[in-house]
């Protein structure tokens, strides 16, 4: 007998000698949001979103015979704050697992404490890759999944030749615009006519980058704004877009931070024709989401808006309870190995699959904004893999992600070895 064979059948007869271990219960969710702070106006759905997916598991009969029970901080949008209520979530509480975060900055300030105690992260938003930690899953988008296709989208649709790359000042917006200025420049737009510019969270003073982007287009060429600006300070950019009688004919923006809930909060009938992308809108048609959209309007009122972060909670979730369910345990390490190739049925009505490189395959949406604050949907791919690491950095791109088989989230292909990065964030 070999000894696979043998470890196999001895595990075997163990299980049906010895009883499987207790859950305790209830089984506690960290919710990890911010509440109050710049960030508030994104976040606190997240929170309702995380409450209800909890209160629906439970009217289901629960995880393990346990009830759920959902733990909410607020981390006020203060980010060594987000670390002390991770650290007060695994160690005071005891959660089983946390869904949190909106930023890269504060997920980066979670993470050597996620990493320290082997909590387990479900990251909802779509962020600048170049990150993979085996206590964290990825269920938004890399920049493969958002900013490379609608990058292409304005190169190809829309004919823009110059670009304005506009955000926050933090890690998200420059990691992804540094992705994408590399790219720009190998398909062939020059390094002067890409304009980059950061501003601090709550913003709000937008006349003289409003003006510096219409002045890119002196010459008569084409200019898109590629936005990563984040919270509270996209209502004054966009009321400085309109105030200064720009179009999204004149001069067309995409957003990755700009989704429903944003919208509801603003003035829209100047913004009608302006892009977005994500992997999900509420206006998607299928079975799946409008049955999600009810449910939500039924809980939180009809004027409350579902959004892409929400599906990434919902996916991520819901993979969450299967893989406890088929390890039989919350344990953070036995899930995280029943999480790789997990399926479930994503809300555009295709299928998320959990890679082993924690991030999830999903389809690519851009939707152009509507006056009613929705999006028409104009484009979409089929499922695409998420990527840690992009092609286009060269430093990034001999770089693999593989916690299955390699036990390895730096993978160097060209020297065959594993890098090992402790955060220090």
């Amino acid at each position: 007998m070999s000894k696979t064979l043998f470890g196999t059948t001895a595990a075997v007869l163990l299980a049906t000698v010895l009883p499987a271990a207790a859950q305790d219960c209830p089984i506690k969710v960290g919710v990890l949001h911010s509440l109050s702070g710049t960030m508030a106006i994104s976040e606190t759905t997240l929170k309702d979103t995380m409450e209800m997916l909890v209160e629906q598991q439970n009217a289901a009969g629960g995880v393990l015979g346990c009830e759920l029970e959902a733990v909410v901080v607020d981390p006020a949008s203060d980010w060594p704050l987000f670390a002390e209520k991770a650290r007060e979530l695994l160690t005071v509480h005891e959660v089983d697992v946390i869904f949190g975060n909106w930023t890269s900055v504060s997920r980066k300030s979670v993470l050597p404490v996620i990493e320290e105690l082997n909590g387990l992260l479900f990251y909802p938003v779509q962020y600048e890759g170049e990150e993979s930690s085996k206590n964290v899953f990825y269920t938004g988008a890399a920049p493969n999944q958002q900013a490379i296709p609608a990058t292409d989208y304005f190169l190809e649709e829309l004919g823009v030749e110059k670009f304005a790359l506009l955000g926050t000042d933090y890690v998200y917006p420059r990691t992804t615009n540094n992705i994408l200025e590399a790219y720009l420049k190998d398909k062939g737009i020059a390094a002067e006519d890409i304009f980059v510019n950061y501003t601090p969270f709550g913003h709000s003073d937008w006349s003289k980058i409003v003006a510096d982007v219409v002045a890119l287009g002196a010459d008569g060429k084409k200019v898109g704004v590629i936005s990563t600006i984040n919270g509270d300070a996209n209502v004054g950019f966009y009321k400085e877009l309109a105030a200064a009688g720009i179009s999204a004919d004149d001069i067309p923006v995409v957003a990755f931070s700009v989704g429903e809930e944003e919208l509801a909060g603003l003035d829209t009938s100047n913004l009608v024709g302006h892009l977005a992308a994500w992997n999900y809108f509420q206006s998607a048609e299928s079975d799946a989401n409008e049955a999600w959209v009810e449910a939500w309007k039924a809980r939180m009122g009809e004027d409350r808006v579902t959004n892409d972060p929400m599906e990434a909670h919902y996916i991520g979730f819901n993979m969450w309870v299967n893989a406890a369910t088929a390890a039989g345990t919350t344990d953070v390490d036995a899930v995280r190995t029943a999480m790789y190739g997990q399926e479930f049925p994503n809300l555009t009505g295709g299928t998320a699959v959990m890679l082993p490189n924690h991030h999830l395959a999903k389809p690519v949406l851009i939707g152009e904004i509507q006056a009613d604050g929705q999006f028409d949907i104009i484009s979409q791919t089929s499922e695409v893999p998420g990527d840690a690491w992009t092609d286009f950095l060269p430093e990034s791109a001999v770089l693999v992600s593989d916690w299955k088989e390699l036990g390895c989230g730096m993978y160097n292909t060209d020297t065959s070895t594993c890098v090992q990065i402790k955060s220090n964030y």
